[in-house]
């Protein structure tokens, strides 16, 4: 696929690195050419330098023949004005706009064909307030993320000493929670990846992923570790653009009992908080100032979230929380060598906006019927959901039984939606999006005789993204399908 990147950011840089290693055609656009230049020199890529939104530099990048245009510069208006002259002056097939402002994604008809014809808004920001919303929800976990319109989750826990299944086969699972039907994809014990089979033991430490339906991943998780209270009392650090969201979107949430505490450096930022948040304590102060954190009461806190622009800040602030008592940190760390520095240390969950991001990019280059995409293990492996299409005739999956598709070792399908409605026009619309589909959709757990039907919505994980496209040609259709 020849792809056109607009930006060499973080997000921008980690999707290159991504898509080039999947022999994909990239060109990556920048303003910066001391920054390109860096990238040309480890990138298997090419780079223009030039603004993103004039068609010169467009033409030279490729725009021509490009299959897709990816903006995520900083600037909502450039990614736009990028989006909008790929569609009238270059009709490349699928345009993607990275967009920040909430004033433009309240108004979703600026991206349609009759405007900017953006095919894909994605808001990086709003992605990570969600994504740190479910680990605030589910404190045991690593992760959680959800498929088929929240239907289905993947979980990952680590298995700690104590817990029922540790020191167990994991065929054992069933028997402790014998109303519960779920599947572990894969065990990462001391960062090598174990593909799971009925006989393999759980140990203490394994990292654990696991999918279940979304109403039972509490039950799960209990079999892998202890159970923690829930989450209660909760400190933000830093208000900027995701410490704002989190704060308004835990200041709404009317069914918790949250009680929470922003502290924000800027004094104009504090004071614009204070009058925005209704149930938020909107501290004005330095989050790694140890006097302040103390008469704030941080030993009692049950989460400290670390989210401001600052990855040094992120991380000195969560140790200190942590060493004063707080239940559990998390950190908003953009660096990976920084991720990969404090994944084993006292930071309980460390948050990479690149890899988080990632997925909501990857599910529209992938090739098939791909709904959603999910990086894992810092981009070592995948989840997708893929749509089977076609007939016993067409279609590798359809019509088969699980145990007979010719999966590539490392590869397993966990869990499948049957019944979910199709979705048109995925993308721009993001509230049509949120909203739950078939209440009548039922979660298979994938077992070795289950059959695939036409349209199931299927849950593979991928141990190893070398894998990626092989399973991918397993779920393409024949040409003869129409």
């Amino acid at each position: 696929m020849k792809i056109i990147i607009l930006g060499a950011g973080r997000v921008g840089t980690s999707v290159a690195e991504s898509l080039v290693s999947e022999a994909n055609d990239i060109t990556l656009v920048d303003m910066a050419p001391d920054r390109l230049l860096s990238l040309q020199d480890h990138l298997d890529l090419r780079t223009v330098a030039g603004n993103a939104s004039h068609p010169s530099v467009l033409i030279k990048a490729g725009a021509n023949d490009a299959d897709l245009i990816l903006a995520v510069t900083k600037s909502d208006e450039t990614n736009l004005v990028a989006c909008k002259l790929a569609a009238t002056m270059f009709n490349i097939p699928t345009k993607i706009a990275r967009i920040h402002s909430a004033n433009f994604l309240a108004y979703p008809e600026i991206f349609s064909s009759d405007n900017f014809g953006v095919d894909y808004a994605i808001c990086p920001e709003q992605i990570i307030t969600d994504y740190t919303e479910k680990l605030i929800e589910f404190p045991n976990a690593l992760q959680v993320l959800d498929f088929a319109k929240g239907k289905v989750s993947l979980v990952a826990v680590r298995a700690f000493h104590g817990s029922p299944l540790v020191g167990r086969e994991l065929r054992e699972l069933r028997q402790h929670v014998p109303n519960v039907d779920t599947r572990v994809a894969a065990i990462f014990r001391k960062d090598s990846p174990i593909i799971p089979e009925g006989d393999t033991i759980v140990e203490a430490e394994d990292e654990v992923f696991f999918l279940a339906a979304a109403n039972d991943i509490r039950s799960v998780i209990s079999e892998l570790r202890r159970m923690d209270k829930p989450v209660e009392r909760i400190m933000i650090a830093g208000g900027g653009k995701i410490g704002r969201r989190l704060a308004n979107a835990l200041d709404k949430a009317k069914d918790k009992n949250y009680q929470v505490k922003l502290i924000e450096y800027d004094k104009r930022v504090s004071q614009s908080l204070a009058a925005e948040l209704e149930h938020t304590l909107v501290l004005h102060g330095d989050a790694t100032d140890e006097s302040l954190l103390e008469n704030e009461n941080i030993a009692e806190m049950d989460m400290f979230c670390a989210l401001t622009n600052d990855d040094e800040n992120n991380i000195m602030s969560a140790l200190l929380a942590k060493s004063m008592g707080a239940r559990k940190v998390l950190a908003l760390i953009n660096r990976s060598a920084y991720v990969d520095l404090v994944h084993s240390g006292n930071i309980d969950i460390a948050i990479s906006p690149a890899q988080v991001t990632i997925g909501s990019l990857l599910a529209h280059v992938r090739r098939g019927d791909v709904v959603a995409v999910h990086s894992l293990r810092r981009g070592a492996a995948e989840a997708l959901e893929l749509v089977a299409h076609g007939d016993a005739s067409s279609s590798k999956v359809v019509g088969r039984k699980i145990a007979d598709i010719k999966l590539p070792k490392g590869a397993t399908i966990g869990a499948i939606v049957r019944g979910l409605a199709a979705t048109e026009g995925r993308g721009w619309n993001n509230e049509e999006e949120k909203k739950p589909d078939n209440d009548n959709a039922q979660v298979i757990i994938a077992h070795h005789d289950t059959i695939i039907e036409a349209e199931d919505h299927i849950i593979v994980f991928v141990i190893n993204k070398k894998l990626i496209r092989q399973v991918e040609k397993i779920f393409q259709v024949g040409v003869g399908f129409l």
